[in-house]
């Protein structure tokens, strides 16, 4: 049906009854102002002559209202209606308030709202189509939600500085926004919703995910769209064992629990989080919580909906005949039983798939009378017939005799009904539905033959990919999951930019993949989905707490899920191969990790019941389809890691997820108990194709020396050793990456080199002339780490030029004798020559001038082969200036020592003094 083509508008009016009900008076009255066909607005016509003068015309639509009071669109004298008036509410949630503004963005919209928490601010907008699109089984809403870097004061760290294609971070909050609104839809809705999000400021401290959805559930409110009821989320943290509502981002680093929850003001609609072996207990209390804080917040928004709602639009639910469900039952029911007892899954379908074709035909083409209707007594009609007796006289042109014209009565034929095709495939879904429910609920058995709690059977193979790092099929009935586990280092970390963790690296991710042959179909093959997105997500939340610190394990780890085949849980069917991969691959994972999914049929006093609610352990996919909820949990024996629920009815009670939670941890420990049974088992070491990695820790200030000038040194180091990478860190951590031993060892003992700390009168054997200069010789003392042997220092004697002592090549001995602020080194050859010890350990006191000139000679370290001349000299004087002091005192002596010792340390400024020498000379 076409949506208000006339300008025709009624009172606001805003019903939480879960069913929507055409009886009743309608009253319709003519609004002044519509903002979507303004043009068509006839203000002096009344309702009553506008519908009769378009009785045969253009058909209209209108809405219809079960409230009778006065309409809230009057216009003020501004001519804006009072539902497009900014208008702004306050409402708690936790320890603080959230402000809700309307009217002041987006006015054209069907609903706008804009949502403030601290300085973060999330616009969201709905929008409808004029024109319904072809029924189906799905509702077409589609959800939009993007972070705008600029709200942080950011830019795109990519090429591109447009945001363009959803993130995963915003497809996850896409799915959370969607997942609550759809259950609180009416069947037979068929208008495009779309809701748009983003978020305008974001200040680092109130994420922006729950306002999102609390913003998308009030837009719908005050929109158009005729949902059941108000939709609220919040998040809850457990931080020093107290729950927190809609915590900071400081206070979510401390918490063990990561819940976001969603619903009305009666039920839960949808739950998603992460704990850390979270008890059960635990998580309904948390549960508990948010539900409290969403009914209150629920309460403000109907208030706000009464003040500022825009009508419902209850006359575009357009539903299938009722009468089409009894055709159906009829035609298929007893082939329907027989169909669903069918255990495999493709055979299953196929069957279904023939007998809808069977249906189809008979509705839609050759039509159908009912049983009941051909049982009864037809009604006898008057029948026009000729005397067979007279049959062979004949009649002249206009002369009939009355006499020879008989009324002869006969059964009256019945009318034969045609439905449409999308009607009958509708109805044709639900019934198979309903006959599905209460097999379950009469017989106790499923469709595989299972009873409600048992698990399908389960089988699990480690280590079939040879070159793999690690890798498990692991099959559960008919759902098949082909993990593979890959290990790296840090340049195979994921990195995250989005508003809430800038620049981030995942050390550990889990890519789902379910392609269509995993069905037996025919689809595309492309970029992953959203569904894709969120399982995998899912499943890698269940494993990380799990895993070992990265000071215990320093890879970063990939897990690949490829679902081979699937008949439902086959989000958990990767939890559970995962973590069997990554025992494969070596990781030392704290413990094993099982998923597992639980259904429910709510209503079952309706399928022959006593009205408890059934909860299902391990559903397949017809169940998942036909069930009311979908809640998937993960963990080990004591604890939950992750869990999410989906709701497809009106909502569930805390009891009713209390006991499936505890249905759901015995299933867990059997399917614990069953992965200890793979065959073959996980290796639980590393592979040998797996790359080695190895941690260093060195002195903060002696990065710069393993990365060099422009990194030209840890560069050179990666070519010489032949390693794959080496990862350096401000704190003094270095992490070296190899394919074999042999070039990891090797690498190690350059960096060990190249960041030792030498200490004065280290003495090095055997160590390589690199490089020769005009001023000395550089000398590596171990591989990497090279110093500087003056050419003063390379012999006794006086030296023109180093090449007339040693050459490149050369293998000589030397002593540290001095360590700079730098770390660089000076070595020494002559301080390990024999002839040098013996010069420095005589002691002349009788003035030999030989004696005196040796000594003269090693003090002044610090001499050239430019000014040797004048040495020589300045020696002469000093000798001169000894031996006439000879008569004097030995004090005075020593003092014109020490003189000339300072005055030759001041002319040559090119080294220190060596402060060793200096006492032995002075001695």
């Amino acid at each position: 049906m076409l949506a208000n083509t006339c300008g025709l508008h009624f009172r606001p009016c805003y019903s939480h009854a879960a069913e929507f009900s055409h009886s009743g008076t309608c009253q319709i009255s003519l609004s002044s102002y519509c903002p979507r066909f303004h043009a068509f607005t006839k203000p002096k016509l009344s309702s009553l002559s506008l519908l009769r003068s378009k009785k045969n015309g253009k058909s209209l639509v209108t809405r219809a209202l079960t409230n009778s009071a006065e309409p809230d669109s009057v216009a003020a004298s501004d001519g804006i209606p009072s539902s497009l008036r900014p208008f702004s509410v306050k409402i708690p949630v936790g320890d603080r308030h959230i402000l809700v503004e309307t009217g002041h963005m987006g006015r054209q919209a069907s609903g706008a709202v804009t949502v403030t928490d601290g300085e973060t601010i999330v616009y969201t907008s709905v929008c409808l189509a004029d024109i319904p699109s072809e029924p189906s089984d799905f509702f077409p809403l589609f959800v939009n939600y993007q972070e705008r870097f600029s709200a942080a004061g950011r830019t795109s760290g990519g090429f591109f500085k447009r945001e363009g294609r959803a993130r995963d971070h915003e497809v996850l909050i896409c799915r959370l926004i969607d997942r609550p609104l759809r259950p609180t839809m009416p069947k037979g809705f068929y208008h495009e919703t779309q809701i748009l999000s983003w978020v305008l400021s974001y200040d680092g401290l109130h994420t922006p995910d729950c306002l999102a959805i609390t913003a998308a559930g009030i837009a719908v409110a005050l929109s158009e769209v005729p949902n059941s009821k108000a939709v609220a989320g919040v998040r809850i943290g457990l931080v020093n064992d107290k729950f927190i509502v809609n915590p900071t981002t400081k206070e979510m680093e401390d918490s063990e629990l990561d819940l976001v929850l969603a619903g009305t003001d009666s039920a839960i609609l949808m739950i998603e989080g992460y704990g850390n072996f979270l008890p059960e207990e635990m998580l309904l209390q948390a549960v508990e919580i948010g539900q409290n804080a969403v009914i209150a917040i629920c309460k403000e928004v109907d208030a706000l909906v009464r003040e500022r709602g825009k009508p419902k639009m209850l006359d575009a639910i357009k539903l299938p005949p009722p009468q089409l469900y009894e055709h159906v039952e009829e035609i298929a029911g007893k082939e329907l039983e027989k169909v669903l007892q069918i255990k495999s899954k493709i055979p299953r379908r196929k069957a279904l798939l023939s007998l809808e074709e069977k249906v189809i035909s008979i509705l839609t083409e050759e039509g159908y009378v009912s049983l009941d209707t051909t049982s009864e007594v037809l009604e006898p009609i008057p029948d026009l017939v000729e005397d067979e007796d007279e049959d062979d006289e004949v009649v002249v042109d206009g002369e009939v005799d009355e006499g020879d014209v008989h009324i002869k009565p006969t059964t009256r034929r019945p009318i034969l009904t045609l439905f449409s095709v999308v009607d009958v495939k509708l109805v044709f879904k639900e019934v198979t539905s309903n006959f599905l429910r209460r097999r379950i609920v009469e017989g106790g058995i499923r469709s595989d033959g299972r009873t409600p709690v048992e698990i399908r059977p389960i089988n699990s193979r480690c280590g079939l990919l040879p070159r793999a790092h690690g890798s498990t099929l692991f099959t559960r009935g008919e759902t098949q999951s082909l993990a593979v586990v890959t290990l790296g280092d840090k340049q195979m970390a994921q990195r995250v930019d989005n508003l809430v963790d800038a620049d981030e690296l995942k050390r550990f991710y889990l890519q789902y993949s379910f392609p269509p042959s995993c069905v037996g179909e025919v689809g595309r093959i492309g970029a992953p989905s959203r569904r894709e997105i969120g399982h995998g997500t899912l499943a890698e939340r269940a494993l990380e707490p799990s895993l070992p610190a990265e000071d215990d394990f320093p890879y970063t780890i990939r897990v690949e899920s490829t679902i081979t085949e699937s008949n439902g849980s086959s989000s958990m069917a990767s939890v559970c191969g995962g973590s069997l991969a990554l025992q494969d691959a070596g990781v030392p994972i704290k413990c094993p990790i099982a998923g597992i999914a639980m259904g429910l049929v709510n209503d079952t006093k309706e399928f022959g019941g006593d009205g408890t609610p059934l909860i299902l352990s391990d559903i397949t996919g017809s169940e998942d389809a036909s069930g009311d909820m979908d809640f998937k949990v993960a963990g080990n024996e004591t604890g939950i890691t992750a869990f999410q629920m989906d709701i497809k009815v009106g909502g569930i009670t805390i009891p009713i997820m209390r006991e499936a939670l505890l249905q759901a941890k015995d299933g867990r420990k059997h399917i614990l108990a069953e992965m200890l049974k793979s065959s073959p088992p996980p290796s639980k070491r590393l592979s040998q194709y797996a790359p080695l990695i190895h941690i260093m820790k060195v002195l903060p200030e002696k990065i710069n020396l393993i990365i060099g000038s422009g990194g030209k040194k840890v560069k050179s180091i990666i070519e010489e050793t032949r390693v794959e990478a080496i990862d350096t860190q401000d704190d003094g951590t270095v992490k070296i990456t190899a394919n074999d031993l042999s070039s990891l060892e090797k690498c190690k003992a350059i960096i060990s080199n190249l960041t030792m700390v030498p200490t004065i009168g280290d003495i090095y054997r055997n160590c390589e002339i690199k490089t020769i200069a005009a001023y000395g010789v550089f000398v590596e003392i171990a591989p990497g780490r090279e110093g500087l042997c003056h050419i003063s220092e390379l012999s006794s004697d006086w030296l023109a030029k180093a090449e007339d002592v040693v050459k490149v090549g050369d293998k000589i001995d030397v002593k540290v004798i001095e360590v700079n602020e730098k770390g660089q080194l000076r070595l020494s050859r002559r301080a390990l020559l024999p002839e040098a010890d013996q010069d420095s350990s005589s002691k002349d006191n009788t003035g030999n001038p030989s004696r005196n000139k040796a000594a003269m000679q090693k003090g002044s370290d610090k001499s050239t082969s430019k000014i040797a001349g004048k040495e020589n000299m300045e020696q002469s004087n000093v000798q001169k200036g000894v031996v006439a002091a000879s008569g004097s005192s030995s004090e005075d002596a020593a003092k014109l020592q020490k003189k000339f010792i300072r005055k030759e340390a001041t002319a040559t400024k090119d080294r220190p003094i060596n402060k060793e020498k200096t006492k032995s000379t002075s001695s």
